[in-house]
C-alpha cells in the first residue's frame, strides 16, 4: 500500500488530517527521509523545541568548554582567606568572586561551570548504559517472544518493583561511593524503562504489513527484526532517551546529595554543592540557591527538547 491508494482530499474542500496522517506514517514506514524531513521540519517551528534546544545547548558548551570560562581550576580554593567562622562572602561582596564564595573557600562560579561538565558526563554515560541494556532486552523480548519474553519481562517487571531512585541508591551504595558507580547505578535503574518501551513498539510493528510482507518473501525472523521491525520501532526509544537524560541529570544531584557520588568535599558537582549547602543555610542560602537552578533549568531543558521531540514524531498527536 502507498500513499497514492489513500483517497485524495475533496478538491476545493478541507484537507482530510486521517490521510494526511496516514501517509506521513506510511513515510515512515518505508525508511524514506520524507518522515524525518517532517519531524525536523515540526521541530523548527515548534517554540517549545527552541527553547529546549537552545538551554541545552547552553548546557552542554558551558560542559565542553569548562576548561576555558572557569575563572579556577575545579578544586581549587581561591577565597579560603577570606573565610570565617561566622561569615562567607556572598555574590558581589567581592569582585573578584562574583557568585560569592562557598565555605571551603572555592569560588562558586567556578564550581558551577565545573559541575555542568560533571553532571553532563554523568547523565549521558548513565543514560547510554541504560539504554543499550534496555534495548538488549528489549530486542531479545521482541524478537524471540514465548518463553524468552517471558522470563526478561519478569526480570523487568522485577527491576520496575523497585522505585527508580530507590533502586539507584542500593547498586550505588552496593558498589562504592564513586562516579563510576553513580553512572552504573543510574543506567541500570533507566533499563527496565527502555526494555518494555522498544519491546512495546516492535510487538506493534511485528502485525504491520510489511511484515507479513516480509514473512511472505522468505526473508528470516533475524533480518525481518533488524532491518524492518527494529528501525521502525526505535523512534519512541530515542525520544525516551532525551526525557531520561533530564531524570539522570537529577539523580546524580541525588545520588551525590546522599554522599554516593564520591570525590573530595571541594569537588565541583551540584549535588554534592547542595549537600555542604545545608549546614550553611543560615548565613550562605546562595549556596544551595544556584546549584539548585542550575539543576532545574538543565532538566527543564532536557524535558522540553524530549517533549517536543515526541510530539513531532507522533503525527496524530502532534499540535497544528
Amino acid at each position: 500500500m502507498t500513499s497514492a491508494m489513500l483517497p485524495p482530499a475533496p478538491e476545493g474542500g478541507p484537507v482530510d488530517d486521517t490521510a494526511v496522517d496516514d501517509r506521513e506514517l506510511l513515510s515512515a514506514r518505508s525508511g524514506g527521509g520524507g518522515f524525518w524531513r517532517g519531524v525536523f521540519r515540526r521541530l523548527r517551528h515548534n517554540p517549545t523545541a527552541w527553547a529546549g534546544a537552545i538551554i541545552v545547548f547552553l548546557f552542554v558548551a558551558v560542559s565542553v568548554l569548562a576548561p576555558w570560562l572557569a575563572p579556577y581550576p575545579e578544586t581549587a580554593l581561591p577565597g579560603a582567606r577570606y573565610i570565617t567562622p561566622t561569615h562567607i562572602p556572598g555574590p558581589g561582596e567581592i569582585p573578584e568572586f562574583p557568585l560569592g564564595l562557598d565555605r571551603f573557600g572555592g569560588d562558586v562560579l567556578s564550581k558551577l561551570i565545573w559541575g555542568a561538565q560533571a553532571s553532563l558526563l554523568i547523565g549521558v554515560v548513565s543514560t547510554a548504559l541504560g539504554l543499550a541494556g534496555g534495548m538488549l532486552l528489549g530486542l531479545l523480548a521482541g524478537m524471540f517472544g514465548g518463553w524468552v519474553d517471558n522470563v526478561i519481562m519478569r526480570f523487568v517487571d522485577l527491576l520496575l518493583s523497585v522505585p527508580n531512585l530507590l533502586l539507584a541508591v542500593s547498586i550505588a551504595a552496593i558498589l562504592g561511593q564513586s562516579q563510576l558507580a553513580v553512572m552504573i547505578a543510574i543506567g541500570a535503574s533507566q533499563v527496565p524503562i527502555f526494555a518494555r518501551l522498544l519491546r512495546a513498539s516492535m510487538l506493534q510493528q511485528r502485525s504491520a504489513d510489511y511484515v507479513l510482507s516480509a514473512q511472505t518473501l522468505g526473508l528470516g525472523r533475524g533480518t525481518i527484526t533488524m532491518s524492518h521491525v527494529l528501525p521502525n520501532s526505535i523512534g519512541p526509544v530515542i525520544v525516551q532517551g532525551t526525557l531520561t537524560l533530564a531524570t539522570a541529570v537529577i539523580d546524580a544531584a541525588a545520588l551525590s546529595f546522599l554522599g554516593l557520588g564520591g570525590g573530595r568535599p571541594e569537588t565541583a558537582e551540584w549535588g554534592r554543592m547542595l549537600t555542604y549547602a545545608q549546614s550553611e543555610l543560615a548565613i550562605a542560602p546562595w549556596l544551595a540557591f544556584f546549584p539548585g537552578i542550575c539543576i532545574m533549568v538543565t532538566a527543564l531543558g532536557f524535558t522540553l527538547l524530549g517533549e517536543s521531540l515526541r510530539e513531532a514524531m507522533d503525527p496524530r498527536t502532534r499540535q497544528r
